[in-house]
């Protein structure tokens, strides 16, 4: 990638996070007191990072199979309140384990 192009992209990117962050103190000049306008802003960054994230994780593999069973286990395991170095030692080898599955599926 030229710099031409990195920079209209960054600058695209700048825009874009800016505009997300000053919308609100544009919009609201008061406090928001509605509880869903609230909520709604209050879950914003977690639904992005959910949306960015996910597609990772469902091709984070060579199969989509292996990947999924890491993601239930880490799904699993972070509803049961285990530790993030639990989680994603577990993920790992579930992702491990079913890929050797699947290889041996295959011979």
């Amino acid at each position: 990638m030229d710099n031409k192009t990195f920079f209209i992209l960054l600058a695209v990117m700048a825009g874009t996070t800016y505009l997300i962050r000053a919308v609100p103190f544009t919009l609201f000049r008061r406090k928001i007191g509605n509880k869903r306008i609230k909520a709604f802003f209050d879950y914003i960054p977690y639904t992005v990072l959910s949306a960015m994230t996910f597609p990772a994780i469902l091709y984070s593999t060579s199969s989509v199979i292996s990947a999924a069973a890491g993601a239930v286990t880490a799904l699993i395991l972070a509803y049961k309140g285990k530790s993030l170095l639990v989680v994603a030692i577990a993920t790992c080898a579930a992702a491990f384990l079913v890929s050797l599955i699947e290889m041996a599926i295959s011979l």
